[in-house]
């Protein structure tokens, strides 16, 4: 059974108004058929149900119910009872009792019945929302490994990972934002392995937020980082049920918003968002040489077309003497400077990632593949670029594409902007100003008070081994230092 421990967070409307909020607050006004009613009015979609002779009325929205539950629940009880023994009825379990109207307008917009009888009232839960089906991730595919993800529905997130946490130590708090759309929150920890102190700071910092709506666990993240005009993502996302175990079992926590497939945890590192869960369930020798490659990735996308811009303005001695006539040649025809040359196929190379992003997939895949061939190859002859510059930018949009968290892949090609200006500007001295800075303000950053570079800054080695490779298990025994686990050790495979 879930354990969860409801805390104090305001519900009230915003517009309202602050009076009208203190009023409610301080008033409890006992619920009535007619008060509910006034409630809800012009709400076509609500319904109001009656039973004459044993006088009750059943308020609920019909497209929040489960039909099939609503029947067996309230409608079949209902209709074979007599007036005399209808308190015996509602002293079954299933019939909650309710003494204030905001807790039972709460439970109709929650999907339950509310039933009045006299001047009583009771609430039924008969909440069963429409939800897809658990699929795999379409942003988070992996090769080998499980293939279920998350999806809009709280409730069946929490038994995908009930599923495989087996254990009563798995503790879970339900919050509530948004002032007009009250969404639940829930946040998962494992108890002992947990730091407390992290899932009390997230906590405070998730009861500060005051915003109308929140649709995204995206836009939670926004709201409590530690440096919201940070270009990094400072919180890790996913939508793979395995990947938030991994969290949880990391000693790190885990929150699930209820209307988001995306799960969010924290703390978070930059490698973090170059990890993905094909390292684990592959070799270690194939795990390790991955993450190779997705550092070599990262330093490709970063520095290649700035590299370019660079060289050909300033640099020209850096190119052997036989690269450099071919280079000559490529750009006799380019009437533009190397930097206008780099940005303008830089930029096309983000409108057809955009345009491939937001069309359909079938045509979404023509955009990609025959845009990108048609304009670079017209590109050149027109004399608009060089072929070397096509070639640069093109295993620059490759490499970008290596890095799994697409927030981070987003993150690095805007930076690559910047480098490439500095590069057409300063040279090779912009490009190592450029990098300095991304580096300090790399070490600057936190993620819930922790080091966002840790485990180099501050320096852990024994994290280096899931960070830079992927080591056998049995030599990954404690878990991550910036989780600050009171309970280190994770593995005791010796061998």
């Amino acid at each position: 059974m879930t354990n969860f421990q409801d805390t104090n967070h305001p519900t009230t409307d915003n517009f309202s108004g602050q009076a009208t909020d203190q009023q409610e607050q301080k008033e409890i006004v006992p619920p009535s058929l007619q008060h509910t009613l006034d409630n809800f009015k012009d709400c076509v979609d609500l319904a109001h149900r009656t039973f004459p002779s044993i006088s009750v009325d059943i308020v609920y929205f019909d497209h929040l119910i489960g039909t099939e539950e609503f029947n067996n629940n309230v409608i079949v009880p209902l209709s074979n009872i007599q007036l005399w023994n209808i308190q015996e009825l509602f002293k079954r379990s299933q019939f909650q009792k309710v003494t204030d109207s905001k807790s039972l307008i709460k439970g109709i917009l929650d999907g339950q019945a509310a039933i009045f009888h006299q001047t009583n009232c009771y609430l039924v839960n008969v909440n069963k929302p429409n939800a897809r089906s658990i699929q795999q991730s379409e942003t988070e595919t992996v090769i080998t490994g499980p293939h279920d993800a998350f999806n809009e529905v709280a409730s069946i997130n929490l038994s995908l990972i009930r599923r495989r946490v087996k254990s009563s130590h798995l503790k879970v708090i339900k919050l509530q934002v948004g002032e007009i759309t009250k969404n639940d929150l829930y946040i998962l920890y494992i108890d002992g392995i947990a730091n407390m102190e992290y899932v009390h700071e997230l906590v405070k910092r998730i009861e500060l937020i005051e915003v109308d709506a929140v649709h995204d666990s995206n836009m939670i993240t926004q709201y409590i980082d530690d440096f919201p005009n940070s270009i990094f993502p400072l919180f890790t996302t996913t939508e793979r049920t395995d990947a938030a175990v991994s969290k949880l079992t990391g000693g790190r926590i885990v929150g699930i918003l209820d209307g988001s497939p995306s799960v969010f945890s924290a703390p978070s590192s930059f490698f973090e968002f170059l990890e993905s869960p094909d390292d684990y369930y592959q070799r270690w020798a194939l795990g390790t040489s991955l993450r190779i490659l997705r550092f070599a990735a990262i330093v490709i996308t970063l520095l290649f077309t700035a590299l370019y811009v660079s060289i050909t303005t300033y640099h020209y001695e850096m190119i052997p003497e036989s690269l450099l006539l071919i280079i000559t040649e490529s750009r006799s025809r380019v009437p533009f400077p190397p930097l206008y040359e780099a940005l303008f196929m830089e930029l096309t190379i983000e409108l057809l990632r955009e345009a491939g992003a937001r069309l359909p997939t079938k045509i979404g895949q023509t955009i990609g593949i025959v845009g990108g061939i048609v304009i670079g190859q017209a590109a050149v002859q027109a004399g608009f670029t060089s072929n070397i510059l096509i070639i640069a930018v093109a295993s620059s949009a490759i490499a970008s594409f290596v890095i799994p968290s697409y927030v981070m892949s987003a993150s690095l090609r805007l930076i690559r902007f910047g480098l490439i200006v500095l590069a057409g500007i300063l040279g090779d001295l912009g490009i190592m100003l450029g990098i300095s800075y991304l580096i300090i303000h790399l070490s600057g950053l936190t993620s819930l008070n922790t080091s966002y570079l840790t485990p180099v800054a501050p320096h852990q080695f024994k994290d280096w081994r899931d960070v830079f490779i992927r080591a056998p298990f049995w030599a990954m025994r404690k878990r991550p230092s910036q989780s600050r686990s009171p309970n280190e050790v994770k593995t005791r495979q010796k061998k």
